[in-house]
């Protein structure tokens, strides 16, 4: 194999790799928008935003912790997501004052910041956060 076929074939692992990572976050803004409708905010008590970018890797290994917020604590969460290399997503960055990605920002029921985390936040820690306001697993209202 010569040098312009192994350059092809990693770009070509680059580009399924990208393209995965945004049809993951897009079902799961899509999953979003659909359980908003069905949850009134009264229930919320935490909102957990991430800010992060589809393209940024420690950003992609959010998406699946994300994921698993959002069902396990239905009803008491709210996950959003933001990517702020985007036109759509960069206002966010500066309305959080973001300085690096991923950042997660968690609000209380008041949507008031309450802890705020820079860079890839392991399940567990992130779990604690949100038990400081009451929330628990498996407590769906």
């Amino acid at each position: 194999m010569n040098k312009k076929n192994i350059t092809l074939i990693f770009a070509l692992l680059a580009a399924i790799i990208l393209i995965t990572g945004i049809n993951q976050l897009t079902t799961l803004n899509a999953d979003e928008s659909k359980k908003q409708e069905s949850t009134t905010n009264e229930n919320i008590l935490v909102t957990f935003v991430e800010l992060g970018s589809v393209r940024c890797i420690p950003c992609k290994k959010m998406v699946p912790i994300m994921d698993e917020i959002k069902k396990e604590y239905a009803g008491q969460v709210k996950v959003v997501f933001h990517d702020v290399w985007t036109d759509e997503g960069k206002p966010y960055a500066e309305k959080f004052k973001i300085r690096l990605i991923p950042t997660q920002v968690f609000l209380d029921k008041d949507g008031k910041e309450y802890f705020r985390h820079e860079g890839f936040f392991p399940k567990e820690e992130l779990v604690k956060i949100l038990e400081q306001k009451g929330v628990k697993k498996g407590n769906n209202q």
